[in-house]
């Protein structure tokens, strides 16, 4: 309880380290963690969320280092979380954004998070929205996404953000593939980074004429950029502020934002009945035991299912 009166007083104050601690709750599952966004849950909502995916190796990291450049020079207070994949072995993540962002681990009003994805789908740790709030509630006008770019899945990063920005890159192969992998319903601004490569052009061409397949009232646009050089982005932020303004017109993020807490809240459901089955005794005993059944074909999963659910369902926590 100390703690928890500890930590609440000092995020009020503002403190930066207090931030930190509340991610590193909210990641390890804390119900501290929770309990102190909870009591200031209506403080939330004041940040722009943007999500950057894409697959790997199209510079999405130099990206958004040049994003909190020019956001630092407008005096926005920024927050970055970069999801990176975690070993299915070792449970160990490479956790490399720090390293690439290192020129802004001075500066006070640039907070950024490495966060491991633990096994969980689509390319998003488990305890995203929570850290997205802990910076939302420290402060950061615009809190910035950076997903692992792992194809179809993606589609969690536009479950959790106001905006999507994909990053796509010249010479990764044939580009249908992206329809294949799912970017194409995804993105809300698509970038060609990497233009001055051989193919640029060709990229940007073919990702338009795929995009103008899309029948919805907003066709998501696509720029060239060179995010080494700083080239482009200027145009692609209002680009993105063009896809704000666009959603903020007869209540279109009002919607978006119901959809993303209608995801979460079945997201924790799910999370909630597989911390119940995996931590009590007896719910473990029979699960290893329908296994054995079904494994013998004694039993179908789906007639396994109708049981364990009740149970799992009905039992105490404490259980």
């Amino acid at each position: 309880m100390r703690d928890l009166l500890s930590l609440s007083a000092a995020l009020d104050r503002g403190e930066r380290r207090a931030v930190a601690r509340l991610i590193t709750w909210a990641e390890r599952g804390d119900q501290r963690a929770y309990k102190i966004i909870g009591e200031r849950f209506s403080k939330i909502g004041e940040a722009f969320i943007l999500g950057v995916s894409g697959p790997p190796g199209s510079g999405k990291s130099t990206l958004t280092e040049s994003f909190i450049r020019m956001l630092r020079a407008q005096g926005q207070r920024v927050g970055v979380i970069a999801v990176d994949p975690t070993s299915p072995f070792t449970g160990g993540a490479v956790l490399g954004d720090r390293v690439r962002m290192n020129e802004h681990a001075t500066d006070r009003e640039v907070f950024i998070r490495s966060m491991g994805t633990r096994g969980h789908l689509g390319g998003l740790s488990r305890a995203t929205s929570a850290a997205i709030r802990a910076l939302d509630l420290y402060g950061c006008d615009t809190i910035i996404v950076e997903t692992v770019g792992v194809g179809q899945s993606e589609v969690d990063v536009m479950r959790v953000c106001d905006c999507t920005l994909m990053v796509m890159v010249p010479g990764l192969g044939d580009e249908i593939q992206a329809i294949k992998a799912g970017v194409m319903e995804v993105g809300d601004v698509f970038v060609v980074n990497k233009s001055d490569l051989d193919g640029a052009r060709r990229t940007t061409r073919e990702l338009r004429a795929m995009l103008a397949l899309n029948h919805s009232d907003w066709r998501p646009p696509v720029e060239q950029v060179i995010a080494l050089r700083g080239e482009g982005l200027e145009l692609t932020w209002d680009l993105i502020e063009s896809f704000r303004a666009y959603m903020s017109e007869e209540g279109r993020l009002r919607l978006r934002r119901k959809e993303r807490a209608r995801y979460e809240l079945l997201g924790l459901a799910q999370t909630s009945i597989i911390e119940r089955a995996t931590s009590s005794q007896p719910h473990h005993s029979l699960i290893e035991e329908m296994s054995e059944q079904i494994a013998n074909r004694t039993l179908d999963p789906y007639s396994a299912l109708s049981l364990l659910l009740p149970q799992l369902l009905n039992s105490d926590t404490s259980t």
